[in-house]
């Protein structure tokens, strides 16, 4: 249970975040933990039928189970501390890295980083042509045009939070069975819809201000086509290979490039002085998280565990 919240508290402004921030003062949460509940359950369970009982749709295909320590339920504290902090932690590398390698730690650390870069310049480039066509600084969307941004965004934030899950449910999943029995699929659903419940009644928690304080993400259009483009991206990397990634690190480099993208194109009335401080503030955060990571995936390699080293 320690492990569902963590992740679920932490990456939730990931996929959510902009669904909330968009809707919020529209629908009341409990409509909008409903549609994502929805998504959570059919999520789980197809990759539960398709995959014979594994829930973390083959992302765990490198890491073999073990029995769970006391340093392995360390990962989900921490990373409860720190998403109370609102610092974005990567979850894959704090969690997943207690059970991995130092080697797929690796792998996973080089995947994560092209996958901000990628992200960083997709976006940019994106938003560079976009602000040809649309002035992300306000929500100008005409009021006629406005139900059909509300159910694209409804389906964008659908398809983005099932290419979420099928990334980081195994963040979850590595503390249980490789093949859940059909009673444990419906035990994980209920408690993480529970998780889920409690993280759309607070708007999303401390962590929801990377997202409020970026350009127009309160605004339907624009949570729109970042739900896309980031949901297309997370399919990319999930189609390339089955290593392990931050997603974490994937969203803050969308929204860096979508944030210098909008700075580029608006050069008169936003100024790179106020974009570099919050992007590097998030990328920060994310070192200290990477950091935090490594010194626990370390402590435990040489110090608690030596034996996996082998």
């Amino acid at each position: 249970m320690l492990a569902a919240y963590a992740v679920i508290g932490n990456d939730s402004v990931q996929t959510l975040g902009t669904f909330i921030a968009s809707n919020s003062k529209i629908f009341k949460w409990y409509w909008l933990w409903l549609a994502a509940a929805l998504v959570l359950a059919g999520t789980l369970f197809a990759g539960w039928f398709l995959n014979d009982g594994d829930i973390s749709w083959g992302r765990l295909d490198k890491i073999p189970a073990v029995q769970i320590q006391w340093y392995h339920a360390a990962a989900p504290a921490v990373l409860v501390l720190l998403t109370r902090m609102g610092i974005p932690v990567s979850t894959t590398f704090l969690v997943l890295s207690t059970f991995a390698s130092t080697v797929l730690l690796e792998k996973m650390l080089v995947k994560s980083v092209v996958g901000y870069g990628l992200a960083a310049i997709v976006a940019y480039v994106t938003w560079l042509v976009l602000a040809h066509f649309l002035n992300e600084k306000f929500n100008s969307v005409k009021k006629e045009h406005r139900p059909f941004w509300r159910t694209l965004q409804w389906f964008s934030t659908g398809f983005l939070w099932f290419s979420w899950l099928s990334h980081d449910m195994a963040n979850i999943a590595v503390f249980m069975p490789r093949q859940l029995p059909f009673t444990l699929l419906i035990l994980s659903i209920g408690v993480l819809s529970a998780w889920l419940a409690y993280i759309f009644w607070s708007h999303g928690g401390k962590i929801q201000k990377i997202v409020l304080e970026k350009t127009g993400s309160r605004f339907m259009r624009s949570a729109t086509i970042i739900d896309l483009v980031y949901a297309f991206l997370l399919l990319y990397f999930k189609e390339m290979n089955s290593i392990p990634m931050s997603t974490t690190w994937v969203f803050v480099g969308l929204l860096s490039g979508r944030e210098l993208a909008i700075a580029t194109a608006h050069r008169a009335d936003y100024h790179f002085g106020y974009v570099f401080p919050i992007v590097g503030k998030d990328f920060l955060k994310m070192m200290v998280g990477l950091a935090v990571s490594v010194a626990l995936v370390l402590a435990i390699h040489y110090v608690f565990d030596p034996v996996t080293m082998e």
